[in-house]
């Protein structure tokens, strides 16, 4: 697929009536993803306010979920993928939601606002430019599983990344 296919299959007008389906509603990010401009960073921020809801449970809560909702995006994002006839439609942002929830995943409620705007950033920095190994796995692994895969990744890359910030910068940024 070139790069002009991806970017017609973004500006395809979606089926009448898609997201009353809770399936569809739920890969596009409750609706996020149907952005026509850059969807990913609107599933992105999207995903924050849900995040909101569990990030003060016990961590072996947070991860269960974070797992639960990767196996369940599998399916979801596999099945929207298919009911529209496309491998990786952009407006399927339940992966970014997956992804938000991974970076955040060291966030520590005393880093406030900054700790969150700097694990958003971080994960669209690696979803956006798809380093190595992302970029592989986007490319060659097929199915929802193809279309979660790649922004775990990224998810866990920008953790790492954040994990790194968090030792290296003084005490209370974060």
């Amino acid at each position: 697929m070139t790069g002009s296919d991806v970017s017609a299959l973004k500006d395809q007008a979606l089926p009448k009536g898609f997201l009353r389906d809770p399936i569809h509603l739920l890969a596009f990010g409750l609706g996020s993803g149907a952005a026509r401009v850059a969807p990913g960073t609107w599933g992105s921020l999207a995903a924050i306010p849900v995040w909101a809801l569990f990030f003060w449970v016990p961590p072996w809560a947070y991860w269960l979920v974070v797992a639960l909702a990767s196996v369940i995006g599998i399916w979801l994002c596999g099945r929207t993928a298919r009911d529209l006839g496309v491998h990786d439609h952009g407006g399927i942002v339940w992966d970014e939601f997956v992804g938000m929830w991974i970076a955040l995943g060291l966030f520590q409620p005393t880093a406030g606002v900054v700790g969150i705007v700097l694990a958003f950033l971080l994960f669209r920095v690696f979803d956006i430019l798809k380093p190595w190994p992302i970029r592989w796995f986007d490319r060659h692994m097929p199915g929802g599983a193809g279309i979660m895969f790649d922004d775990i990744l990224a998810g866990v890359m920008a953790l790492g990344v954040y994990y790194l910030a968090m030792l290296w910068l003084p005490a209370g940024w974060l």
